[in-house]
């Protein structure tokens, strides 16, 4: 996924500064955070950084801003376009460079100091949210030239980007009253604080559950490099909640009881009734966000986030949604009556329940395919699935990526590249961080250290992060991924390209500043050439013997790809539709998290033996990031990538015209209507269908 970290400070903070005074440059070289860094590219110097620092540099970061601001607000000329709209994109330099460091490095490091330093930040970040989008002389300049935008020859970019701030003002409380704006304040700050404690919360879970096994009987039908994993050194195995960890554990061991343990956990986190419990997090979070929505004249949260989406109304995605959840959980029914049989067949003795989908998932490809990751990983060697990414962005885009070892990397095992085009011209740097570790939160994100920009006679290129949980290398065998790892490397890889190959002006619109609907495209339609069997040969050589995967094998691969598509569909739509439907509430008086789950399963015909993809009180796009409202964005995203798929099947996967007119998409960030120029790409509307086609539902 695209990791949006603070949304409410996406166009005011995370931008681009002005220069500093002399004494100012001073006070820099001596915090560690704002030294001005002699790396290449001016890259971070994580090594020199010191925890004890940031709170200095944020404050510096904050009166920088506020300065920046307040020279706008007492500009006595008449508002223009580059006193007003390019002062606020260049404002703030200070605080864009140490949010971007400390945020990213918080979710991929996380300790009780950074954590600290969080709860010190957020409130801060509230008030100048406040300073800037509640200030009226600053909305009146802004408000002038928006009523005038016709007139103003204005770009379509600039033209979007003043679009934007208007629209930005208006939802940050430009138009209410001082009683309501303070009510807001208030209200963003709790919701900020709140955000934090909720993802705190699962980490603490995720790291207080450990299975340890003493019997090596209990180790049974396991994959031996499972088994290697988990070894210890005191002569115990210990299975985590990391995805490496407890997914090959329910797919895979005979012990029926540890992997109702193991599943119970994973779905449980955050619901444990003790100090990490999120329940009631969750409930402040959904009244918070109803007060805030209906202060700002919304009828409920979801109209108010929706309103500037794609979807535009909560009705449209429900209809999106609704009209994959039937033939999804047909699907899935007919899928549990498969692996009922085979239970049956081999006398379990037992009714199907959701810790034995994935043990008897895996027996029944098996049976199926003659495929399980056994078969398959050998061939997906980490470093060689990279290559394949780079390639294929090679191919497609003409660019070209060189590992640089003099970069700067912020922990161990992270590695750097720069990125060049086709003139060998530098296009930006990027990092990835690949295996998991404690401090590091589940799942997989892209975000940046710098945003692309190129105003004020300043063209700056980005640096942009690939964070991921696979498995690590153990002993002498490299990180090897099952298919699902190798879709994500691709995936997140898709969000990478949309960041570095950027070439808008102004930083609010590029890279991956586009609808939140749409941004999922970049990365989807990435993930198509992974399993592509033209392609997949390229890069999937056997780790051992350096052979390519044979026809035969991809051959089963390509028959199976709806393999568990019910599942996998259901529980991805049932989690989009809890999130839109938690959001449209009319009273959270008496609102169970855990009942609503309940009551929406009855009401949706949700079979028992799948789990919501995220339950509530683990939903971290939700509740601990920028997707509230937004997970159906993958589905909506899902009918715009298989539709685009399909011309490049038609035409060629690395057809040279067909790539080029889809990176005039990946290089105009939000700087353009996404819909039309979608259009352009494709000559058409996108057809739902081709996602229902590309699931195997149709």
């Amino acid at each position: 996924m695209k990791k949006i970290f603070y949304s409410l400070f996406t166009l005011s903070i995370m931008l681009t500064g002005i220069a500093c005074s002399e004494k100012e440059n001073k006070e820099q070289e001596s915090n560690s955070i704002l030294k001005e860094s002699k790396a290449p590219f001016g890259a971070p110097e994580f090594a020199t950084l010191k925890v004890e620092d940031y709170k200095e540099a944020f404050d510096k970061g904050f009166a920088e801003k506020r300065a920046d601001i307040k020279t706008i607000i007492e500009n006595t000329d008449e508002p223009t376009f580059a006193n007003t709209i390019d002062a606020l994109e260049m404002s703030g330099k200070t605080l864009d460079k140490v949010s971007a460091i400390f945020f990213t490095l918080n979710e991929s490091d996380n300790s009780e100091a950074t954590t600290e330093i969080e709860n010190y930040v957020v409130p801060k970040m509230t008030d100048l949210s406040g300073y800037i989008y509640m200030n009226d002389t600053l909305f009146t300049r802004i408000k002038t030239l928006y009523n005038k935008k016709e007139s103003l020859g204005l770009n379509e970019e600039q033209s979007i980007v003043l679009e934007n701030y208007y629209n930005a003002f208006v939802r940050g409380g430009a138009l209410l009253s001082e009683e309501d704006k303070a009510t807001m304040l208030d209200i963003d700050t709790k919701l900020g604080l709140a955000s934090i404690k909720f993802n705190n919360n699962l980490l603490a879970d995720n790291k207080a559950f450990k299975l340890v096994i003493t019997d090596e009987a209990d180790l049974k039908g396991l994959p031996q490099d499972v088994i290697d994993a988990a070894k210890c050194e005191d002569g115990t195995w210990v299975f985590t909640l990391d995805k490496p960890s407890c997914i090959p554990f329910l797919q895979y061991a005979d012990n029926r009881e540890l992997r109702e343990k193991v599943y119970k956990a994973y779905y449980g986190r955050g619901d444990n009734n003790d100090s990490n419990d999120n329940k009631a997090i969750i409930k402040e979070i959904l009244i918070l966000r109803q007060q805030k929505a209906k202060l700002l004249g919304f009828e409920s949260y979801a109209h108010f986030v929706l309103d500037e989406k794609m979807a535009k109304t909560p009705e449209a995605a429900l209809d999106l949604l609704g009209s994959i959840w039937e033939p999804a959980v047909n699907r899935a029914k007919e899928e549990r009556a498969e692996l009922q049989k085979i239970a049956d067949r081999e006398g379990a003795g037992i009714k199907i329940e959701g810790w034995d989908w994935f043990y008897y998932t895996e027996k029944l490809r098996k049976e199926k395919y003659a495929l399980n990751d056994e078969v398959i990983k050998p061939y997906f060697r980490i470093e060689n699935v990279l290559q394949g990414a780079f390639d294929c962005a090679s191919k497609l885009y003409n660019i070209k990526f060189v590992k640089r070892n003099d970069i700067p990397v912020y922990y161990e095992g992270v590695e750097a590249y720069e990125v060049l085009d086709s003139n060998d011209s530098h296009l930006g740097i990027f990092y990835t961080d690949f295996f998991p570790r404690a401090s590091k939160r589940q799942g997989a994100w892209m975000t940046n250290f710098v945003n692309q920009r190129n105003i004020g006679g300043e063209n700056v290129r980005p640096m942009i992060v690939n964070v991921c949980n696979f498995t690590a290398p153990q002993g002498d065998t490299p990180a090897l991924l099952n298919i699902d790892e190798t879709r994500t490397l691709f995936h997140e890889f898709g969000h990478a390209l949309h960041g570095m190959l950027t070439q808008t002006h102004y930083p609010s619109v590029s890279g991956t500043n586009v609808k939140h609907d749409f941004v999922e495209l970049f990365s989807q339609i990435n993930e198509k050439w992974s399993i592509h069997p033209d392609v997949m040969p390229t890069f999937a050589k056997h780790y051992q013997t350096g052979e390519a995967i044979p026809a035969e094998l991809i051959e089963k691969m390509q028959k199976s790809s709806h393999f568990n598509s019910g599942f996998e569909t259901t529980e991805l739509v049932a989690a989009a539709l809890l999130d839109m439907k938690m959001h449209l509430i009319d009273d959270y008086t008496d609102f169970d998290c855990n009942e609503y789950e309940n009551e929406l399963r009855k009401e949706l015909g949700f079979i028992p033996e799948i789990e919501y993809r995220y339950r509530s009180t683990n939903f971290a796009h939700v509740f601990g990031g920028g997707y509230a409202v937004g997970y159906y964005a993958y589905l909506w995203a899902e009918v715009l990538d298989c539709d685009a798929f399909e011309l490049f099947l038609e035409k060629g996967v690395f057809d040279a015209e067909t790539a080029a007119s889809f990176k005039q998409l990946l290089e105009m960030g939000g700087s353009k209507d996404p819909m039309r120029e979608y259009r352009r790409f494709r000559g058409a509307d996108p057809n739902p269908d081709a996602l229902l086609r590309a699931r195997g539902l149709i």
